[in-house]
């Protein structure tokens, strides 16, 4: 990229970043640094901290009777899809994945320095730049529309994400930011941060964790050197796409093989590159001699569409999602002439096997006995967690009768369970798990039981806490949800 090119698309950057914190604060960058995030606590410190736990679940019940939120010092309307509540609004602008000595780093660094030894310029410099500051809130268009996804698809669901309101969420994923990078000209990138998502409690879920994200295009003249007679697209391949029936967007009708505008020579030698890179990737991660394999999936962004898979303690493992990037979101963003390929992985999924991190609540320890165990001087060294204790758990039932014509999937969301309980108990909560259902025949009302797994991660938690906590949770669910306690 030429000198002038490159200062052209710094100089379009900026102005996207300047736009992001203007359209989020109301003012100019200086006063990123000024959030002004509720104050709700991330963990359960005694019986005060528990009622103002559920004072936020209930008050966040009744969303739909407000008409404002405020974040960082902006109002954003209210409607009838907000559903964040002040406890996941708690962990904007933490960053976990750039806290120095933190696993999440450190695996981050591991990629970012990979990518940078595997891509250079003439001049010996990486190609590929990084952004880990962006913003997570966002769009529906870029979250979502920029990406091709259906509007019928399930991933828009309130039950999946969390919205702002019907036009801003927090982002579900950090390919969000993908059209609006390749708009500003950049044409290899790799974007990290936290994303959001309501999901089911285990050691394994988080309804916020973190992931990366990569782009990297290509023109005929890198694709193909000296070989003139070869080209990207499919001659008069508009004609034929403007002529072909509009494709259904499943896994079982689109074409893994290619897109109907490129070439098959181009596919490949791309599919052949990325393949390439992301398997040293993973042998760079995991040790060389590393079986490994390939499966065909489906993504509405990319096409043919695949999934990396290693062996790992004698089970497969699923790295990282990749393909070749649909053409359209690189035609409305400005790169009518390239092909790319782009992928992305959790980077909580890796620091888990890689580390021997049992539950991903550690992640958002400020514990040193945990912290201490890590550091980002040697990133070839990645040292096992050893566990600080092991504290018991508690389990506590809760069945509940649901509002009359109200079940589950039909008026009652697990997942709206799921962020009552996590914003009222905290990190305590260790899993949950539906253990029962069933409808009464006479009162034709339906009737649910969840079993609550409190653990407290640094101590031991007493009978009488838990209880007081499981009472609190009895008491927003039915203020909440109309529900009526068994």
């Amino acid at each position: 990229m030429s000198n002038s090119k490159l200062k052209r698309v710094h100089l379009k950057f900026n102005m996207l970043i300047i736009r992001q914190w203007r359209q989020l604060n109301g003012a100019t960058p200086s006063t990123s640094r000024n959030w002004l995030y509720l104050q709700t606590g991330q963990q359960y410190t005694g019986a005060n901290q528990c009622r103002q736990n559920r004072q936020m679940a209930t008050s966040v019940g009744a969303a739909d009777a407000k008409t404002s939120l405020e974040i960082d010092g902006k109002i954003y309307p209210t409607d009838d899809w907000t559903n964040v509540t002040p406890k996941i609004l708690s962990y904007l602008g933490v960053k976990k994945h750039l806290q120095r000595n933190h696993p999440l780093s450190i695996i981050r660094q591991r990629i970012i320095n990979y990518f940078y030894a595997c891509y250079r310029n003439s001049r010996g410099n990486p190609l590929f730049s990084v952004y880990d500051q962006l913003s997570p809130i966002v769009t529906v268009e870029q979250n979502f529309d920029n990406l091709l996804f259906p509007a019928d698809h399930v991933s828009r669901n309130k039950s999946d994400c969390y919205y702002i309101n019907q036009n801003q969420l927090l982002r579900a994923h950090t390919t969000a930011h993908q059209a609006e990078l390749i708009a500003c000209g950049l044409d290899n990138f790799l974007v990290t941060g936290e994303v959001y998502r309501r999901d089911e409690i285990d050691s394994t879920h988080y309804p916020v964790f973190h992931q990366l994200d990569a782009v990297r295009l290509v023109t005929k003249d890198t694709l193909f050197g000296r070989n003139l007679d070869l080209e990207i697209f499919e001659k008069d391949w508009q004609f034929k796409v403007k002529d072909a029936p509009k494709p259904e967007t499943s896994s079982k009708c689109l074409d893994q093989m290619k897109q109907m505008c490129h070439t098959l020579e181009a596919v490949k030698l791309m599919e052949h590159e990325m393949k390439d890179v992301l398997v040293g990737l993973a042998r760079d991660l995991f040790g060389a001699h590393l079986e490994y394999r390939w499966v065909d999936t489906y993504f509405p962004f990319t096409q043919p569409s695949w999934e990396l898979e290693v062996l790992y303690n004698g089970k497969w493992l699923e790295v990282l999602g990749c393909g070749i990037m649909r053409h359209e979101i690189l035609q409305r963003s400005g790169a009518h002439n390239n092909i790319g390929y782009a992928f992305g992985l959790g980077l909580e999924r890796l620091a888990m096997v890689l580390f021997d991190i049992p539950d991903i609540r550690l992640f958002w320890s400020n514990d040193s006995g945990f912290l201490k165990q890590f550091n980002e001087d040697n990133l070839h060294k990645l040292p096992k967690y050893k566990p600080i204790s092991q504290y018991p758990q508690c389990s506590n039932d809760l069945s509940f009768w649901l509002p009359l014509g109200v079940d589950v999937d039909a008026g009652f969301a697990c997942n709206d369970f799921y962020d009552l309980v996590r914003s009222v108990g905290g990190d305590v909560v260790e899993q949950i798990s539906l253990v029962d259902r069933f409808k009464n025949r006479k009162t034709n009302k339906s009737s649910v039981c969840f079993r609550i797994v409190y653990r407290h991660m640094e101590r031991t938690l007493t009978q009488a806490e838990v209880n007081e906590i499981h009472k609190s949770i009895a008491d927003a669910c039915v203020e909440t949800f109309k529900a009526e306690i068994r």
